[in-house]
């Protein structure tokens, strides 16, 4: 028969045994029950990373389909001749709205504004040093030297209170300005240049063009 010192301490390691099964912190593989590797961790990061994926494709199919619209006419210049027309497509409706349209005006302004900036830096970052580089420097400096002004207004347009005529009459003087820099490039410049390049050299200053195009859209 067993003593009652012997009994209390085999009665002791039973529960103490029962004890430590109960509050061990580690799962029944051997890992860590705070490991990144197990359970619900590893599906919540793979939603992280499968939703991060989705966005960055959504925002690639977005400057596919932005940088598409203005590419699809054809070559670089039947391009740059899309983006005249829909740009002053945007400033025809803007001079169409009233002094208390002043959300519909600021919008149509920022706008108008994207419109200008990639196109501008298309034409500043390809077609412009292109023609410089085939002697026509004058006309390239002339059409750049432009650009400046057009900067210009939008400052202006952003700075004034767009409820008044006097802002309107600003955007009519800005179209007109406009208007007139879009004939010199595309009666004058950019028709000449065009036809004394090769199909090849046409082709690669598409590209490129393009190539800027898609990093502003």
């Amino acid at each position: 028969m067993a003593s009652k010192t012997e009994s209390r301490q085999s009665s002791k390691s039973r529960g103490g045994a029962a004890s430590n099964r109960g509050s061990s912190p580690r799962s029944s593989g051997g890992g860590s029950a705070f490991s990144w590797s197990g359970g619900s961790t590893g599906v919540v990061l793979g939603a992280a990373a499968a939703g991060a994926a989705v966005g960055l494709a959504a925002n690639l199919g977005r400057k596919f389909l932005v940088q598409s619209i203005g590419a699809s006419p054809g070559d670089w210049f039947d391009a740059l001749k899309a983006e005249h027309q829909e740009t002053l497509a945007l400033f025809d409706t803007l001079l169409a709205t009233g002094d208390d349209q002043g959300m519909t005006r600021s919008h149509l302004l920022a706008k108008i504004k994207y419109a200008l900036t990639k196109h501008a830096h298309q034409e500043e970052a390809v077609v412009y040093p292109a023609l410089r580089q085939a002697n026509l420097a004058h006309d390239a400096d002339a059409l750049n030297a432009e650009h400046g002004y057009v900067k210009t207004y939008l400052y202006e347009l952003e700075n004034m209170a767009n409820d008044s005529p006097e802002w309107l009459a600003r955007v009519r003087d800005f179209r007109s300005m406009l208007e007139e820099h879009i004939r010199m490039e595309e009666d004058e410049v950019f028709p000449a240049f065009r036809n004394a390049l090769s199909e090849d050299q046409n082709a690669k200053l598409s590209a490129a063009m393009n190539k800027e195009g898609f990093k502003m859209a």
